[in-house]
């Protein structure tokens, strides 16, 4: 099963996990709002479990219909979409969704209450009584805004990548720790001469389509966004995900293969298909939250530094990935990859040379 997959499903796992608790929670605070001493209290037919099933079976059909049409549809097409838009989109199906919903209900729960079947007329009259009762509405506000919310959640974890949002809930590294990380900094060819050609508002536009088109790559090797700098990208991979198959080798040519079977619409667009180039390496770095107004994780250490030089030795070497050996040490490339040991190269603002090997596929 491929990675995006299965960070959606988990995703929708959570989604479902989530509403059935807030049906309960809401049927508990109905509950509770029924005793209270400025009520009349509940009415003869009212049943604390039979409030139960009323919203937390809605709150399963809503999450399994609603909960897969946000993962799997929702963050997919629109997510380089303007927020408001996937809102206004989110809010029609959700309409849609409700009354379906009611719908499957006064279906289901009418004609046990009635102990008649549909085509009863009793049972048709207590059917539209059921639909058009204040019950249905008061839930659909309340689900209004839980809907709304799971998406703006969604969309925050999109925003800090699944993995840092996850972490800055968990207060995983308010404390800083010290990681072993594998790191590619990737970075577009002759960039300034592109920004001259095409001018700023189209170079922008290549810009967004190429950190679009290289994401789900990143994704399905199991790497994690660190942050985008102007034309550049950071990739981070714990040891043992970018270890594993060469996941970190992979994303490079999987993302190679991505452009070039894109490489019409490039043309089409912008009259080339952009080339770049990569530098590796790992090492041992300081993972802690910064900041107040603009919480995020980040990564220090001298690893990061060295990985900035290696691509910067790409261009004089003129090689479109480079390696250091500490890395490639770690991985077992086999017949896959052709690797050449350039030698000792010092690279600026060090005064230890790093070993450096260019990679290509055999």
């Amino acid at each position: 099963m491929k990675t995006a997959t299965q960070i959606k499903l988990r995703q929708l796992a959570i989604i479902m996990l989530f509403w059935l608790f807030l049906g309960f929670t809401i049927a508990v605070y109905d509950h509770l709002q029924l005793h209270t001493y400025y009520s009349l209290g509940p009415s003869p037919e009212y049943s604390f479990w039979n409030s139960v099933i009323r919203n937390m079976v809605p709150g399963f059909i809503g999450a399994l219909l609603g909960g897969s049409l946000l993962v799997f549809y929702v963050n997919e097409k629109f997510r380089d979409k303007p927020y408001g838009q996937t809102i206004a989109f989110v809010g029609i199906c959700f309409v849609l969704i409700v009354a379906f919903i009611t719908v499957v209900m006064a279906v289901s729960m009418v004609p046990i209450r009635t102990g008649k079947p549909l085509s009863d007329p009793e049972t048709q009259q207590a059917f539209m009584e059921f639909i058009t009762d204040p019950y249905p509405l008061k839930n659909a506000l309340v689900w209004a805004f839980i809907v709304e919310f799971t998406q703006l959640m969604l969309q925050i974890n999109s925003k800090f990548g699944h993995r840092t949002f996850w972490n800055i809930l968990r207060g995983r590294y308010n404390t800083p720790k010290e990681e072993k990380r594998i790191f590619m900094f990737l970075d577009l060819d002759d960039s300034t001469t592109m920004a001259e050609s095409l001018g700023n508002e189209k170079y922008h536009s290549l810009l967004k389509d190429f950190f679009a088109d290289i994401t789900d790559p990143i994704i399905e090797n199991k790497g994690n966004i660190y942050q985008y700098v102007g034309d550049e990208v950071v990739v981070a991979w714990d040891y043992k995900e970018g270890i594993e198959a060469q996941h970190c080798l992979k994303c490079f040519f999987d993302i190679k293969t991505i452009l070039a079977g894109k490489g019409n619409h490039y043309k089409e667009q912008y009259g080339r298909v952009p080339s770049f180039k990569a530098g590796f390496h790992s090492g041992n770095v300081v993972a802690g939250e910064v900041g107040i107004v603009k919480r995020d994780i980040t990564y220090s250490g001298d690893v990061l530094n060295t990985t900035a030089r290696i691509l910067g030795k790409c261009s004089e070497l003129k090689e479109e990935i480079l390696v250091s050996s500490d890395l490639l040490s770690l991985l077992n490339i086999g017949k896959e990859y052709k690797s050449q040991l350039l030698g000792n190269v010092a690279l600026k603002g060090k005064s230890r040379e790093v070993s450096i090997h260019a990679l290509s596929t055999a």
